[in-house]
C-alpha cells in the first residue's frame, strides 16, 4: 500500500570517522549509497524514493529527521553534526527543509526545546525500542508541531510499521518538506 519511501540513513560524526581518511565527497558519496541504490532499484516502478537524514549532533544520542535537501546541500555543508540542534534548525528554516525530532521519548533520549523544532516524529515504528510514542503525540498537540510517522527500518522485519499519508504525493524531497510544511499531510500510518 506504499508509494513512495524516504531513506533517512544515520548522519553522525562516529559513522563518517569510521570511513576513515578520503575526503568529504567520498564521505557523502558512501553515506547517499543506500539511497542512490534504492532508487537505481525503483527507477522503473511507480514507487517514488526520496532522499532524507536521521542527524545526531555531537554531545547527544538525540536524532532529527531532515527533509528538503539534495546531495549538493550535503557536499557543500561539511560536518553538519557539528554545530548545535538550534542552529541547525536555522539553516533549514532558511532554507525550506523540514526538521523534526524522531523519537524524542526513546530511552536516554530527550525533547529539545520545541522553540526549535518544525515537528516531533509522534510514532516510530520499530518495536525493538521504548519510543513512548504517546508522550510524543502530547509534545506534537501541545506545542502545535507538525505530526510525522517512520517506521525506523533497521531490519527487514520492521519493514512497513508506520508512514504518512499525504493529500498530493511527493516527488522531491523538497516536495516532502513542503507537504509537511504546508499541513498536507492527510494522516499516519502505525503498526498495532
Amino acid at each position: 500500500g506504499y508509494s513512495g519511501v524516504v531513506v533517512t540513513d544515520h548522519f553522525h560524526h562516529d559513522y563518517f570517522k569510521s570511513l576513515g581518511d578520503i575526503s568529504w565527497k567520498e564521505k557523502v558519496d558512501c553515506f547517499l549509497e543506500g539511497y542512490r541504490k534504492t532508487k537505481e532499484y525503483c527507477k522503473n516502478k511507480d514507487f517514488v524514493v526520496l532522499l532524507g537524514m536521521e542527524i545526531r549532533f555531537e554531545g547527544s544520542i538525540n536524532d532529527y529527521l531532515v527533509y528538503g535537501f539534495d546531495e549538493q546541500f550535503l557536499y557543500d555543508n561539511e560536518n553538519l553534526y557539528d554545530t548545535r540542534p538550534e542552529d541547525f534548525y536555522e539553516k533549514c528554516k532558511n532554507n525550506g527543509f523540514y526538521f523534526g525530532q524522531a523519537h524524542p521519548f526513546r530511552n536516554k533520549c530527550f525533547p529539545l526545546n520545541p522553540d526549535y523544532l518544525m515537528g516531533v516524529e509522534v510514532y516510530n515504528g520499530h518495536p525493538g525500542h521504548t519510543n513512548r510514542n504517546d508522550r510524543a503525540l502530547e509534545m506534537a498537540k501541545k506545542h502545535n508541531l507538525i505530526m510525522t510517522s517512520g517506521s525506523d527500518m533497521h531490519e527487514e522485519w520492521a519493514l512497513c510499521r508506520a508512514g504518512m499519508y499525504f493529500k498530493e504525493k511527493p516527488e522531491t524531497s523538497k516536495q516532502l518538506a513542503e507537504n509537511l510544511l504546508k499541513g498536507k499531510i492527510e494522516g499516519i500510518k502505525k503498526s498495532e
